[in-house]
């Protein structure tokens, strides 16, 4: 069951805007509905700050949305040699698995083929590293029933965990395990929703127009009315548009481009394939397999210059990279006509002078810059360490702004939905319902079984039912069609699928909205 304060819908977003434009003045304004705004807003309201949100589109509107959905446990970081970031990432991997949202996470098992070209030493270095990675697990007592160790695959076990790999020359794998999500775009509006149970005011279509460190200029995108907020401090967490809000933030954005194949086109597989790319010993393109029969190929590191998109595209050559690189260890080629779909997100990576152009070369740290007017802005870092960002923010707003709040309180602080996976294994509800909604799905799945009509698809051959599109503008703060489409749902990373879905969300969506 869904407890009623972390509702969110129109009518909730209506009166939190109207007691901001009438004179309440918050402890902290939060600046972006990203992951780490939806962190930042949590964070604070947990430790018993007056907070308020406020997003230009909606929930995960950005980069948020278009990661690898993986939760990292810093391997990639300590063979750079950063062990410090490398042991952040496994802890907050522990932390989202085993406390904040198990019921949005699992255990992915990662399989790097050894083919030729892969020598016997690169292989030595890559297994090395795995095991390391396990050390990372350890110190960050994560268990290894949740996330076992590294081992080494014999190639008919190799062909068993993905029968798509190409037979010739393949000696075996590597096989380990890392994090993933379910979906990335639910795990911030789990986020929003847990803060707007303990109290914050989460507002979308609310584009910041001026900031200074005590109030911000907001035009409501649903009126076009010129508002006010004020408060007694402001973080900016705009991600890759923080530089457009606070002109002395500088940024590298780096294009992060993934392709969506069905799991038919790569041999089917529940293992995801980690494939060395050509070239520099340590680069991989991934093929990660989905819950809904699809796989996701990515993901490159450009960087991109100019103007930042609201979404950005996939360029050809990032499509054929892609390609390419995967097909280099499955039996059958792929080609662009096996590609579904695309997508891709921009990393707001911090510059750094001196440093080389590649974006490979800048760091995955976060920074909390301040500016001379005050407002603190929060860049730079990833998804999985986005509640340690989060923290820092917040340490640093309630510093400046002699904000009552003690230390962060989100380590242990289970998300809405949330539970131990015993407890999520015994939910009343379809598997596909628990992994999106945790405790909450069987009142999702109860919807369909008490009106027929909510209990069907949306469009032949999906899996999203009509309930799902109800529940999402009742409590998920859904606004429009698209927003089901391609936030509360991913129906929207194929656009044919989205075309299809449309006619049908778009009448529950208006209907819901209604009030019918």
């Amino acid at each position: 069951m869904t407890h009623p304060d972390t509702d969110l819908h129109a009518e909730r977003r209506a009166a939190d805007l109207a007691a901001l434009t009438d004179g309440e003045v918050v402890d902290l304004l939060v600046v972006g509905g990203g992951v780490t705004g939806a962190g930042v807003a949590l964070d604070a309201a947990s430790r018993g700050l007056r907070v308020a949100l406020v997003e230009a589109e909606d929930l995960a509107f950005g980069t948020s949305r278009w990661s690898s959905k993986l939760v990292h446990g810093g391997l990639r970081y300590l063979a750079k040699g950063d062990v410090g970031l490398a042991h952040e990432s496994a802890v907050e991997r522990g932390v989202l698995m085993g406390t904040t949202a198990p019921h949005l996470t699992r255990a992915l098992p990662q399989l790097v083929p050894l083919h030729p070209p892969v020598s016997t030493r690169d292989a030595a270095l890559t297994y090395a590293g795995l095991v390391a990675g396990d050390g990372l697990r350890r110190a960050a007592r994560t268990p290894a029933d949740l996330l076992p160790r590294p081992r080494r695959v014999s190639a008919p076990e190799a062909l068993a965990l993905a029968p798509g790999l190409r037979r010739t020359g393949l000696r075996g794998g590597l096989l380990s395990f890392d994090g993933q999500l379910v979906d990335d775009a639910r795990l911030v509006v789990a986020l929003a929703r847990t803060a707007a149970g303990l109290g914050a005011r989460i507002i979308t279509r609310a584009r910041v127009t001026a900031v200074t460190g005590r109030s911000a200029e907001v035009v409501d995108g649903l009126t076009d009315r010129r508002v006010e907020i004020r408060a007694r401090a402001v973080v900016n967490a705009t991600g890759v548009w923080a530089g457009e809000l606070v002109p002395s933030v500088r940024l590298r954005p780096s294009r992060g481009s993934h392709l969506v194949l069905s799991a038919a086109a790569v041999g089917g597989a529940a293992t995801a394939l980690t494939v060395p790319v050509p070239g520099p010993f340590g680069r991989f393109v991934i093929v990660l397999p989905q819950d809904d029969g699809r796989v996701y190929v990515g993901l490159t590191d450009e960087p991109v210059d100019g103007p930042i998109p609201a979404v950005p595209a996939v360029p050809e050559s990032d499509v054929d990279f892609l390609l390419d690189v995967a097909s280099s260890v499955l039996e059958r080629r792929l080609t662009g006509a096996d590609v579904l779909g695309a997508f891709a997100g921009l990393r707001p990576l911090v510059d750094a002078p001196g440093v080389a152009r590649q974006s490979a070369d800048l760091s995955r740290h976060h920074a909390v810059l301040t500016a001379p007017d005050g407002v603190i802005t929060l860049v730079g870092g990833k998804l999985t360490t986005y509640r340690a960002m989060a923290a820092d923010a917040v340490d640093a707003a309630v510093a400046a702004a002699g904000l009552a709040a003690g230390p962060s309180r989100t380590r242990s602080l289970p998300l809405v939905g949330a539970a131990p996976r015993r407890v999520l294994s015994t939910v009343d509800a379809p598997a596909r319902l628990v992994a999106r909604y945790g405790t909450e799905a069987s009142t999702v799945h109860a919807l369909g079984l008490l009106d027929e009509r909510l209990g069907r698809p949306v469009a032949p051959g999906m899996d999203v039912t009509a309930a799902e599109v109800v529940w999402a503008v009742r409590h998920e703060g859904a606004l429009s069609p698209e927003d089901v489409l391609h936030r509360r749902t991913r129906v929207g990373l194929v656009a044919g699928d989205a075309e299809a879905a449309l006619p049908v969300v778009t009448e529950l969506v208006t209907k819901t909205l209604n009030g019918l």
